[in-house]
């Protein structure tokens, strides 16, 4: 006797979309469904690898679809692995389980109804794509487990569904779908066939329509035929098939290796970064198959951690198998296929760079921090990795130009053998960083540091075909014979040395330990003051990792450098020689000082300073005499606190 159970609140919503909103492209259903059946067919044939024990262990593995006109219906049979009773209460009772509140929230999101149905595969609910097209559908079902039962699962896409005891002799799952009488169309053998070489072609098992003794579908994966023969339209749909996203991929790789390993691999680029959350892709990873049998989903010993965002299938003949279907042996035949894959793919993406440089700019854009960080965490990879690599530069005022290492290297200038770089956090900080004045001066080119992963790369990036990548805050840099010097007439005389020098002790006693030297700066030209850095390691720059990375960081303690030419300083000079008592001058030295901090990008609390900046343009628009500047005044030297760790 039928049992029958109640479908949850937000599931009768989901049908109720299904079966009176989406009627565009209805035939969708049909894929679906086919994709069941052929998971179920992957899913028994990894069984029998393991398993002798089984019902009907001799059955061919194939998809059947028959029709009949006069009661209306469709029938799709497997001989997959079928379901219990527990199995098929799992699967099919309780659609919140597989994402029905996000795929709806998704639908009324979707710009219309032909992209809503494009969707539906995304989230898990594809069976329930058939109420789009039937009144009433039965699932007849038995496992592959010899003892279990036969079960009829039946519901016509109201609040309730049953399930009972059944009568099935033979393996796998029958899904009987009574059609609406506008769907009857889907009963035309011609209208089945359509839509199998239209969405399932590449099924790997044969899908019979009605009493054909040939199959409808291809079968041939596309991965295993010969890019010759396929048309772009099909890389594209399986693509699409592959990780339903819609959108053109950005580059794909199609290898064929017959010789001493056998494979096949097809690889995609995506075509953004940005997971989608209705994504079936859980986990990055390829397709791993052996000898066409379906072994993994993500497998990720394939590709190097760089690499992990390509998507594909990767189909070997040579895979010796463990006992389980989630992990292949690590041995030397995953060793060469790892490399040989890893090394193709850098070859394409190499030659794209070099050829194709603005179509590959789109992937760099999208995946080039994943390549900067092999640099780092790959180092046997590096050579392999450099000429995929782009930064904006000085070299012109274009934002979206982008200039590899050996753009960079092919426009030294005379007497130049280091690479210099500047790191910041965006790239209109970097292009006003202080730094910059002694290279723009001499025609020095200098990369742009801006994406949050450039600043690992010093760790990594120490040299390009023998020239030293140096940082411009580096304070032992010499440009004395590099380049030509471009006077600037407008630049103020120095002050006089001693004036300076009283300058230099009243900036000290100010900052104390928060700065580990200042003195006169021998290379800024427009701007006051700049911090640098003595300790010339790439460690130096562990601080903005660990801040990327929400842990704990000390701010590096620097050299105050100031420009003894900048009308600023000779102004705070003058001040101190009329009045050295006079309170903006320590608020104005502050300010210099907090002001290097932000254009270096390290200030911990740039909000901290608006009180102060307040205070100076009311002296600056009045009288400094009326400003209260003890309110902003920086604390006492013996106050300071060295290096304090930044919450």
């Amino acid at each position: 006797m039928a049992e029958t159970f109640t479908f949850q609140a937000e599931t009768q919503q989901l049908l109720d979309i299904l079966i009176h909103s989406l009627y565009t492209d209805r035939e969708i259903f049909m894929r679906e469904l086919i994709s069941n059946a052929s998971d179920a067919l992957n899913r028994l044939q990894f069984e029998q690898l393991t398993n002798s024990e089984m019902l009907d262990s001799d059955v061919p593995l194939e998809i059947r679809i028959t029709t009949d006109e006069e009661a209306g219906t469709i029938t799709i049979s497997d001989t997959g692995i079928g379901m219990t009773a527990d199995e098929i209460q799992d699967n099919l009772g309780t659609i919140a389980r597989s994402g029905a509140k996000n795929f709806m929230q998704a639908l009324q999101d979707a710009p219309n109804k032909e992209t809503a149905t494009n969707i539906i595969g995304q989230f898990g609910v594809g069976f329930y794509s058939v109420f789009m097209a039937a009144d009433k559908v039965q699932v007849i079902s038995r496992s592959h487990q010899p003892d279990a039962e036969a079960i009829i699962w039946e519901a016509n896409g109201g609040t309730e569904y049953t399930m009972e005891v059944a009568e099935k002799e033979s393996r796998g799952t029958d899904i009987v779908i009574y059609l609406k009488e506008d769907a009857k169309e889907f009963l035309q053998a011609w209208r089945i066939k359509n839509i199998i070489t239209k969405h399932s072609d590449y099924v790997a098992f044969p899908i019979y329509v009605g009493d054909d003794e040939k199959p409808a579908n291809k079968q041939t994966a596309l991965w295993r035929q010969s890019p010759r023969e396929i048309e772009d339209d099909e890389y594209k749909s399986f693509y699409q098939m592959l990780t339903m996203d819609f959108g053109e991929p950005l580059m794909r790789v199609h290898m064929r290796a017959e010789g001493v390993m056998q494979f096949y691999a097809l690889l995609y680029v995506p075509s953004t970064s940005e997971p989608s959350p209705f994504s079936p892709r859980k986990d990055p990873g390829l397709k791993l198959y052996a000898r066409k049998v379906l072994i993994d989903d993500y497998h990720k010993d394939l590709l190097p951690e760089y690499l992990q965002f390509i998507q594909g299938v990767v189909d070997s003949e040579d895979i010796p198998l463990s006992v389980t279907r989630e992990s292949v042996r690590a041995n030397r035949i995953m060793a060469n296929l790892k490399k040989t894959i890893t090394s193709k793919v850098l070859s394409e993406l190499k030659q794209m760079a070099n050829k194709e440089t603005e179509k590959y700019l789109e992937i760099f854009a999208e995946f080039g921090r994943f390549l900067k960080q092999g640099v780092v965490m790959s180092p046997t990879d590096k050579d392999d990795l450099l000429p995929l690599l782009f930064w904006q530069t000085s070299h012109d005022e274009d934002e979206d130009s982008f200039h590899s290492l050996n753009d960079y290297v092919g426009r030294m200038v005379d007497g130049q053998d280091e690479i210099y770089y500047v790191i910041s956090d965006d790239y209109h900080s970097a292009k006003r960083s202080p730094h910059l004045d002694p290279f723009r001066q001499r025609g020095i080119e200098v990369l742009y540091f801006c994406d949050p992963v450039d600043s690992m790369l010093p760790m990594g990036l120490t040299d390009y075909k023998g020239h030293k990548l140096r940082s411009v805050d580096e304070a032992d840099i010499n440009l004395k014979d590099v380049g030509t010097v471009q006077e600037d007439e407008s630049q103020a005389e120095a002050l006089e040395e001693t004036t300076f020098e009283s300058l230099l002790e009243r900036v000290k006693r100010i900052l104390g330990e928060r700065v580990s030297d200042v003195r006169e700066s021998q290379s800024l030209v427009g701007s006051p003051a700049r911090l640098v850095s003595d300790d010339n390691s790439g460690q130096r720059h562990m601080f903005r990792i660990n801040r990327l990375l929400d842990k704990e960081y000390q701010m590096p303690v620097k050299a105050l450098e100031l420009n003894p030419r900048h009308p600023l300083l000779h102004n705070v000079s003058d001040l101190l020689a009329d009045n050295g008592d006079n309170p903006l001058i320590d608020v104005v030295i502050e300010q210099v000082f907090e002001t290097a901090l932000l254009q270096d990008g390290i200030h911990p609390d740039p909000a901290a300073m608006a009180e102060r900046l307040t205070a100076l343009m009311q002296a600056a628009t009045g009288s400094a005499d009326s400003v209260d500047f003890s309110k902003v005044a920086p604390p006492k030297a013996e106050e300071v606190e060295p290096s304090e760790e930044a919450e």
